[in-house]
């Protein structure tokens, strides 16, 4: 149960003073809302940061006030005049005046009775606003405060300014969120005194007030101590929970696997090359982990080519030598087939029973695959999203791999897990590197393996990026690499021609080279049926087709190591990880390779550097981390992707330094207090259910 104390911060923002169901509707809006939360609450306000401040201190005289600023003046109300009888386009004026000069403030369309009561004759009123001049007269044109003497407080001289939406005013949201914060309860303290004195944080409540009723406008930037402080605390309680739930994974049944070493040592005598140390070092990882008694929850990332099908083939063999069964998911058919393909040759050779399962396979052919497969004929099922239906039945399946992780949803690599007779094993792979923020933020319950090395004898991709106003140039020179034998990926971002877009399309771009270099060019897109797909496929890969016009289709999975240039039109619309995922696909034999960035101009900024990191480096990692940097850390934060960790004060300078304290100071806690029960623990916990991490804190005995 959360604790009582934290309730008026989960409570509706309908609770607050000003906010009815109209505003609730804005709020929803504006506000960056967690998955599963359909209506704004307190909570959401205090996590609604300002990215600005008003300054209203100056307060001059009305004589001293200079036009074109904004002021906070003390006048006397003189006297009203309404706009005329049925002339809604003329203002209403009200005059006032200090010891010093007039000032009118000028209101339209505004309701008369508002007026009156806010700004009555005779009386004193504090108004704040931007003043401007209009003939020899100062004016104010809808002041944003009015204020009488008594309510004097309720003026903020330093004002917040929120991210608002169409209907919502900054002066609304600046007094909601005041309210949200005289609601924080006092709350004990879970950082370590000493680290907050050494990085001169303020506590919590301080830290969200000071954000929320600014003192001092240096506060509202990420790189402010108050800030900062939130952004820890937001960061350690997600590192917690990581921590927390890869603990309860790892205490979930697995299964023993530890085979004989009799087909692995069969597939290593036929592959036409020597495993890399990091295939030998990642393998070692993953056996050490299935010989427990514990469930195996490993991601295994390695870059374009590095070898991460002949790792997950050998895993799989150690599930087999032990009588049970391996399954292979990959989110698409080209790429299951790619990998059906690339292990039936191997597997033959080290006797291993494989099968392919997809959508395609109908009628008598899939009832005769799945008959093998529950009665334990076949050793290992390659297949889509067809290996989660009811009719799917293994034998005893033992270890699961899944391709491209992050094109699966959690429910869909559940639903494969329960397939085996408890207990089964997981092995996530994926070709894209991933930065190191993001493995600590959204794989920090897996552990991770790396595959560094590319096998021995690839020769580095030469890399340009001429512009588009080259194009027949580089046509000519296709022409010269056509006659030689070679064999070509050109990639366009569209499949065919719009009225909205200038991009290339892939079918006008087959006609045209089509007409300029013969019936040698091929087509693939997504748009096209599966066994279409397959035809062309395997005329490219036979060298029936030399050129292989397509969209980012084959962006994974596509190997044909024949094939050593790589065409990239209009290069400067593909982000960097796109980029490099793409230029994969050539460099995969012993031969020169080389990809071409084609580009308009002039080039962006961004744009430019994308080209620049991917001329001057081919180091998968290395491109992801800029990749990070140009996109910066709110986009791959929020919800780019689903299931991606969505931070909402975190996105600060110095992320990946915090990340990293905040990494090592959940490792220190859980192993000096894994129950979260001294004094610090059971604070902890509070900082948990603040930043709705409920769940781990269920893990707990005690909770």
């Amino acid at each position: 149960m959360r604790p009582f104390e934290l309730t008026p911060l989960f409570a509706s923002a309908e609770a607050l003073n000003g906010v009815g169901p109209r505003v609730v509707q804005l709020l929803k809006k504006a506000l960056a809302l967690p998955p599963g939360v359909a209506d704004p609450r307190v909570l959401d306000l205090l996590w609604h940061m300002p990215t600005g401040v008003i300054d209203r201190r100056a307060q001059p005289t009305v004589a001293d006030a200079l036009p074109g600023t904004i002021a906070t003046l003390e006048v006397r109300v003189l006297k009203h005049k309404p706009s005329p009888r049925g002339n809604t386009k003329a203002p209403y004026k009200v005059q006032c005046e200090d010891d010093t000069g007039r000032l009118d403030l000028i209101f339209f369309r505004a309701h008369a009775g508002f007026i009156q009561d806010n700004l009555p004759e005779g009386e004193t009123r504090f108004v704040s606003g931007r003043v401007e001049r209009f003939g020899e007269t100062l004016q104010m044109v809808h002041p944003d405060y009015i204020v009488s003497p008594q309510s004097r407080g309720d003026l903020p001289l330093l004002e917040p300014v929120y991210p608002l939406t169409a209907g919502l005013s900054n002066k609304l949201l600046t007094k909601a969120a005041r309210q949200a914060v005289d609601l924080v309860p006092r709350l004990p303290e879970w950082q370590n005194a000493a680290f907050l004195a050494a990085k001169g944080w303020p506590d919590f409540a301080s830290a969200v007030l000071r954000l929320h009723r600014v003192v001092d406008s240096a506060d509202i930037s990420p790189g402010s101590p108050p800030w900062q402080r939130l952004a820890y605390d937001e960061l350690l309680a997600s590192q917690l929970a990581l921590l927390i739930m890869r603990t309860q994974k790892r205490q979930l049944a697995g299964r023993n696997i530890q085979g004989d070493g009799r087909i692995r040592a069969a597939l290593i005598k036929a592959l036409p090359f020597k495993l890399t140390g990091s295939q030998v070092q990642a393998l070692a990882e993953i056996d050490a982990d299935l010989a427990t008694d514990q469930r195996m929850q490993r991601l295994l990332q390695g870059d374009v080519g590095s070898g991460k099908t002949i790792v997950a083939l050998m895993a799989m063999a150690n599930a087999v030598e032990t009588g049970a069964q391996a399954a292979l998911m990959a989110p698409t058919e080209v790429l299951a087939r790619q990998h059906a393909e690339g292990m039936f040759p191997l597997a033959e050779k080290a006797g291993l029973r494989l099968g392919l399962l997809t959508g395609r396979e109908k009628g008598r052919p899939r009832r005769e695959l799945l008959e093998r497969l529950k009665s334990g004929e076949l050793d290992i099922l390659i297949g889509t999203h067809a290996l989660f239906t009811p009719d799917v039945e293994f034998h005893d399946l033992a270890l699961v791999i899944i391709d491209e992780q992050h094109r699966f949803g959690v429910h869909q690599r559940m639903a494969l897990q329960e397939k085996g007779n408890g207990g089964v094993n997981v092995l996530a792979m994926t070709a894209t590197p991933i930065p190191r923020t993001l493995l600590m933020t959204q794989y920090g319950d897996l552990e991770v393996s790396k595959l560094t090395e590319k096998p021995a004898g690839r020769k580095p991709i030469k890399t340009t990026s001429p512009p588009i106003a080259r194009l027949e140039d580089v046509v000519d020179g296709l022409r010269r690499a056509v006659a030689q034998g070679a064999q070509i990926y050109w990639v366009c971002p569209l499949i065919e021609t719009s009225d909205v877009s200038d991009l290339a399309a892939a079918e006008a771009r087959h006609a045209h080279l089509t007409q300029v270099l013969g019936p040698v060019v091929g087509l693939l897109h997504g748009g096209m049926k599966g066994p279409d797909k397959d035809a062309v496929m395997a005329e490219f890969s036979s060298g029936r087709l030399q050129i292989l016009v397509a969209t980012t289709v084959i962006e994974v999975g596509v190997n044909v190591p024949n094939a050593t240039i790589m065409v990239i039109e209009h290069a400067e619309r593909f982000g960097l990880a796109q980029l490099h995922q793409l230029r994969g696909r050539v460099g995969r034999s012993d031969r020169q390779s080389y990809c071409l960035l084609l580009h308009d101009e002039p080039l962006g900024k961004t744009a430019s550097e994308r080209l620049r990191m991917m001329t001057g480096s081919e180091d998968g990692f290395l491109i992801a981390e800029k990749d990070l940097e140009l996109r910066g850390g709110g986009e791959v934060m929020g919800a780019r992707q689903s299931g991606d960790e969505g931070f909402r004060i975190a996105g600060v300078p110095g992320l990946v330094d915090l990340l990293q304290a905040a990494r090592d100071d959940a490792h220190l806690i859980l192993s000096q207090d894994p129950d979260l029960s001294t004094p610090r623990g059971q604070a902890l916990r509070w900082l948990l259910y603040l930043f709705e991490r409920d769940e781990a804190v269920k893990l707990f005995r005690a909770a």
